[in-house]
């Protein structure tokens, strides 16, 4: 089974660990991921990540996305554009580097800052279209404003983690972007995940923990890691009425034509 684990998170730059999760995902079929940032400390581990894969003798291969979430406005308030001009120094300096991310909205917990947090993902996708890198998007709470931004801006990438609804999910396809399902839609409560599960087109499915968070069923409630794809895979094959090799092959072909 070839699996590409599109979206995780390395927490700590402890490459001891790191080496450890990588060797534990390739034993479980994961071939390639996407060690993601989102802070100034995460954008560091994944770098350590990449580093990570390319000294060992075998190694699932790590790319990696970097940027400035939604949890950074307060550093950037003053001035967005310096998240762009820091942001810019990491994309030119690490050849790793295949996408802009994590990047985007969120309202539930922070819906006062949402001026902040558009400004910040304005700037930051201005720079991956000058940079013709694809993006890494969050959007929780914030669909509609997430939409506008894409519209004005032209962007292109991934959707992750979603859990919002299967209108929502054609408007985000029809601009073009790929669509990726975490754990959550092994959690009994997420029917409406279910439901975009079997709405996205084979051709525009992505799979990932964004680990260490959202361990699927039955390790839910646990530190999750970029092995546990596995888990997610052959969930949403057996709920798409597919073979689980043939699911994490069609995923693993669509990683590869949005991350390149």
């Amino acid at each position: 089974m070839r699996l590409y684990d599109t979206h995780c998170h390395f927490e700590a730059a402890d490459p001891s660990a790191i080496a450890a999760t990588l060797d534990r995902a390739r034993t479980a079929g994961v071939e390639k991921l996407m060690a993601v940032g989102g802070s100034a400390a995460l954008n560091g581990s994944a770098l350590v990540a990449a580093q990570c894969a390319a000294e060992a003798i075998v190694s699932p291969q790590v790319r990696v996305a970097l940027g400035y979430d939604r949890d950074q406005t307060a550093a950037f308030r003053a001035d967005p554009d310096a998240a762009c001009r820091q942001l810019a120094t990491l994309l030119a300096d690490n050849p790793t580097v295949a996408a802009v991310g994590e990047i985007g909205l969120d309202y539930h917990y922070s819906p006062e800052t949402r001026a902040d947090q558009l400004a910040l993902f304005g700037a930051e996708l201005e720079l991956a279209r000058q940079r013709d890198l694809p993006v890494v998007i969050h959007t929780r709470e914030a669909d509609n404003d997430t939409l506008s931004l894409l519209r004005e801006i032209p962007s292109r990438g991934i959707i992750h983690c979603y859990t919002g609804t299967c209108e929502f999910a054609r408007q985000f396809l029809d601009l073009g972007f790929f669509i990726s399902i975490s754990g959550i839609v092994t959690f009994r409560p997420a029917e409406n995940v279910r439901d975009v599960t079997r709405f996205i087109p084979d051709d525009r499915f992505l799979i990932e923990t964004d680990s260490p968070f959202l361990a699927p069923v039955p390790l839910r409630g646990k530190p999750n890691e970029p092995a546990n794809v596995a888990l997610t895979c052959a969930f949403i094959a057996k709920l798409r009425g597919l073979d689980a090799e043939d699911f994490a092959a069609l995923t693993f072909a669509n990683a590869e034509r949005v991350i390149g």
